[in-house]
């Protein structure tokens, strides 16, 4: 993993190179008032791949995406295949996340289902990045059906009756 600082660096993106200028007084420090995101299959956020690491303060990140993580864009249909998919991309540090006012995340998908169940009831780990979201004060995850299917009957039940549940940490 690369830590991307307030210098301007060249970054390759998608074959192209473009000279990234951040303005840390903008782009860094202000604040964020919403950050949306989805969770992965592997209870991702943003490219912050299992053993996430909670504690690196940098704002965001050059990180390498693994095969799996690869093949995950693929299977959501955002590359055709697999040689699409950039080795390296851009993300938002956890503790940069956290940092905003309030986090929305969308969830849909049966094979989303073990890492819904492991963010909203196991342990809050590094191996299931998602399960910081708990300690945020203001998270809203939006789930369908499949996503949630793995969750406990009494979860699921909560769900079905008010369509919306308060899970603490």
């Amino acid at each position: 993993m690369s830590r991307m600082t307030t210098s301007s660096p060249d970054v390759q993106i998608g074959g192209e190179i473009s000279s990234m200028k951040i303005q840390k007084d903008i782009f860094i420090e202000a604040p964020i008032d919403i950050a949306f995101m989805g969770i992965g299959e592997n209870a991702h956020i943003a490219f912050n791949d299992p053993p996430a690491d909670f504690t690196i303060e940098d704002p965001y990140l050059i990180v390498n995406l693994d095969e799996v993580c690869r093949r995950q864009q693929v299977g959501e249909g955002w590359f055709a295949d697999l040689s699409q998919v950039p080795t390296r991309a851009i993300s938002m540090s956890v503790c940069q996340i956290l940092k905003a006012k309030e986090l929305l995340a969308v969830v849909p998908d049966r094979r989303k289902a073990e890492a819904v169940r492991a963010c909203v009831e196991g342990e809050i780990t590094p191996m299931v990045p998602a399960s910081i979201l708990r300690r945020h004060p203001n998270v809203t995850i939006y789930l369908d059906a499949p996503s949630a299917s793995l969750l406990s009957p009494a979860l699921q039940a909560a769900l079905k009756a008010e369509s919306q549940v308060v899970v603490n940490s």
